[in-house]
């Protein structure tokens, strides 16, 4: 019999650890003279007692190894229960936000995602800007987590060529994956430390530096201000992009930086190939706007990185509307949004490896064909790549293309226009932030999409966090047969 008291004890757990997290935003407010604090206290201790009382009863249950389907129930339902909790601030206090929209938000924050339903940023409590900083900041940790630890032991979407890679610091193979979580989790402080001192020093105020930090290196998305990075100078554009970059290299190739060897980060494949393709997207992009400018111009180069790089990692921050560039830089925009960064970082989408992986097989077909008596082994970063890991890319992409689409008709049923309706869902899906059009695209957000819509991307989101497979296995009968 399926036994739900060790994920229940877990999952209260961290509801609990969320509620304490309200204390701080709250603080803030406080602070500030601001009365929505009364709305963070009440959540936190709601959330609070909700957490510790279920975490209580099923405390019973407690397991040092938990089963692969109770794994995969608890990936899941982490990232469904937590919004819903998240989402208390914004209902209780400031903005006052109905359910739908307020369990968007904090969905959209915890999966990193970054499509908002607020506007007037600007005039919000410095509580709730915190909130949703602070929920990208731990949705970042907790999603890498997820794909260094889980993923891999469950054969998810190909990363199961990353488990004994992603367990190995400096030549020994961890125990324990609270180790390697611990050891993720300093680097992934001190990169946002290190990021915010940055913003610092080019301008920005202590407390735009501290959250646009954490949802840098979260590549979250969020900003205080309803235009984005346009409310920023040239130098902080600079210091985001390079951010955005650091933060979504596996964050595995830090550890065993600290840990005293260099060779693994230069000379992993995914690494290059990743920086390879943000070099010619921004050439192509930054062409494309200096021919339109009539000649070199540094705005144009500045802006076509800024966004180039933003949409590459998932982050979905916006320095400019770019659906004023023209035709193909929309479009290059959709395609760039499903490529994503490598895998063990805080980016979304795709992920680099798996078109590499792709790629390796195409080549092996075509050998094949030309050769067809021939021996030919798909290979990744000089490895012979197993079948079963193929197998598991090839479904991942399927399944990615069939959702995309299938989410794409519903929105489109709901009564939302063509381009809405699939950048919508390519947007949430890959966990992007904005869409392209006038209404989702970078100089606006899903506010005025009506309720289904926002709760099918709302669900799009999740299912493209936990890498699609992890959410459709629950729903199999042959899951809770097992």
């Amino acid at each position: 019999m399926f036994d739900l008291r060790p994920v229940g004890y877990v999952i209260g757990l961290l509801v609990a650890v969320l509620g304490a997290t309200m204390l701080l935003p709250m603080g803030f407010d406080l602070a500030a003279g601001n009365p929505n604090w009364e709305s963070f206290l009440e959540a936190a201790v709601l959330t609070g007692i909700t957490g510790a009382l279920v975490a209580i009863a099923c405390a019973n249950g407690e397991e040092d190894r938990l089963s692969v389907q109770q794994t995969f129930f608890l990936t899941s339902g982490v990232w469904l229960v937590l919004p819903v909790f998240a989402a208390l601030p914004f209902v209780l206090g400031a903005p006052e936000m109905r359910p739908v929209d307020a369990f968007f938000e904090a969905m959209s924050g915890l999966t990193t995602t970054g499509a908002t339903v607020m506007s007037g940023l600007e005039d919000q409590p410095p509580g709730i800007l915190l909130w949703r900083g602070v929920l990208q900041w731990f949705g970042g940790v907790g999603i890498i987590v997820v794909a260094m630890v889980f993923l891999p032991e469950l054969r998810i979407g190909g990363m199961q060529i990353f488990r004994s890679e992603g367990f190995d610091t400096f030549g020994k193979i961890l125990p324990r994956a609270t180790q390697i979580a611990q050891r993720i989790s300093v680097i992934y402080i001190a990169l946002t430390v290190i990021c915010g001192m940055s913003y610092l020093a080019v301008g920005m105020t202590p407390f735009d530096a501290t959250v646009h930090a954490m949802t840098t290196v979260a590549t979250g998305g969020f900003a205080n201000y309803d235009a984005s990075f346009g409310a920023f100078g040239p130098g902080v554009e600079y210091v985001a992009v390079v951010f955005m970059l650091l933060a979504a290299l596996p964050f595995v190739r830090y550890v065993q930086l600290v840990a005293g060897t260099a060779q693994p980060l230069l000379r992993d494949s995914q690494i290059r190939v990743f920086l390879g393709i943000a070099v010619v997207l921004v050439l192509v992009m930054a062409g494309w706007q200096m021919a339109r400018a009539g000649g070199a111009d540094e705005d144009a180069f500045r802006k076509a990185l800024f966004n180039v790089v933003s949409i590459l990692t998932g982050t979905g921050y916006a320095s400019t509307d770019y659906m004023l560039w023209g035709a193909f830089p929309v479009v290059l925009f959709f395609f760039i949004g499903l490529i994503g960064g490598c895998a063990g970082s805080t980016a979304c989408s795709i992920k680099v490896f798996r078109y590499q992986l792709l790629f390796s097989a195409i080549r092996v077909q075509i050998k094949s064909i030309y050769a067809p008596h021939g021996m030919f082994q798909p290979r990744y970063q000089g490895r012979p790549v197993d079948d079963d890991v193929l197998s598991s890319v090839m479904s991942f992409f399927v399944f990615f293309v069939v959702t995309l689409g299938t989410t794409s008709v519903l929105l489109g049923a709901t009564g939302l226009d063509a381009t809405t309706s699939l950048s919508g869902a390519a947007a949430a899906l890959a966990n992007i932030g904005p869409g392209l059009g006038e209404q989702i695209g970078p100089a606006g957000n899903f506010a005025g999409l009506n309720d289904p819509a926002k709760w099918i991307l709302s669900g799009a989101m999740l299912i493209g966090r936990l890498e699609l497979l992890v959410v459709y296995a629950i729903l199999t009968v042959q899951f809770w047969r097992a």
